[in-house]
């Protein structure tokens, strides 16, 4: 089985800058997954934040972190990173990463893995 740990989350102004990151275990090779970030506020729905398939070529944002958020990943290390830049408030929020071993990218409930999440708190 998948399993996903996240890590890197933590409080930081507004206009600063957090990274996180999704360590993957579970499989000699990912090639063929959709790994994904998701947030989701108090009293709010879980919201897609951005996607890429591991072998590359590929990369999907929320119209609300277009620009500012970017998702990559290192292949040696099994893990996968979202920078996330000149952060507002509205970020704030519990983190998640996720595996697919299909095709799509922007749907939580077909996701088939995912991590405890973690905290990001944005101040102003």
């Amino acid at each position: 089985q998948v399993h996903l740990v996240e890590s890197g989350g933590g409080w930081v102004q507004a206009g600063g800058s957090l990274r996180l990151s999704c360590a993957v275990s579970g499989r000699t090779t990912f090639s063929g997954y959709v790994m994904g970030w998701f947030r989701q506020a108090p009293g709010k729905e879980r919201e897609f934040v951005a996607a890429m398939r591991w072998s590359g070529g590929s990369t999907y944002y929320a119209d609300s972190v277009k620009g500012r958020f970017t998702i990559s990943r290192d292949n040696a290390e099994n893990t996968v990173y979202l920078q996330m830049n000149n952060m507002k408030p509205e970020d704030t929020a519990v983190y998640s990463c996720a595996a697919n071993n299909g095709i799509q990218y922007r749907l939580a409930g077909l996701y088939d893995y995912w991590g405890q999440g973690t905290q990001v708190t944005v101040s102003s």
